[in-house]
């Protein structure tokens, strides 16, 4: 299955987003990157990730904008997990991006197999999980009104 499961690295550190690139495909995910939020919510917009690891601290859109503006205009109807990849490691920073919708939040220093881990959970927990969008969608009748 992670053949066809595709992540988007979000992360501005080019060390970093290469070092979880190269471990993820050796686990058989598609990997994109970006380096900037901009980046990073055009191709959520034109690539349609499973998977977002999402930095914090970047430039021209922060993480924490990014995650607001993808659970307030969702690009798709898919429920698009987030997991946050972070150097911000005080409680209100973690408490913020739950309040925001993330799905996960690992901080810096990390592991590769703590973020690997994370990947396979929010996976398993991916059919339970559902966007606004598909709710709203599964409630009405079946003639559409």
């Amino acid at each position: 299955m992670s053949g066809s499961i595709k992540i988007l690295i979000v992360e501005d550190n080019k060390d970093i987003s290469t070092l979880m690139s190269d471990r993820l495909k050796k686990e058989h995910y598609n990997v994109l990157i970006a380096y900037d939020g901009q980046d990073a919510w055009d191709k959520i917009v034109s690539d349609d990730p499973d998977i977002i690891l999402l930095d914090i601290m970047m430039p021209k859109l922060d993480g924490f904008s990014l995650l607001k503006k993808l659970r307030e205009e969702p690009p798709t109807t898919k429920y698009q997990p987030v997991i946050i990849i972070s150097a911000k490691d005080e409680l209100a920073d973690i408490k913020r991006g739950m309040s925001l919708e993330a799905d996960h939040y690992i901080t810096k220093p990390w592991q590769i197999e703590d973020i690997l881990k994370g990947v396979k959970t929010v996976l398993k927990l991916l059919p339970q999980r559902k966007s606004h969008l598909e709710q709203k969608a599964s409630e009405r009748p079946p003639d559409g009104r």
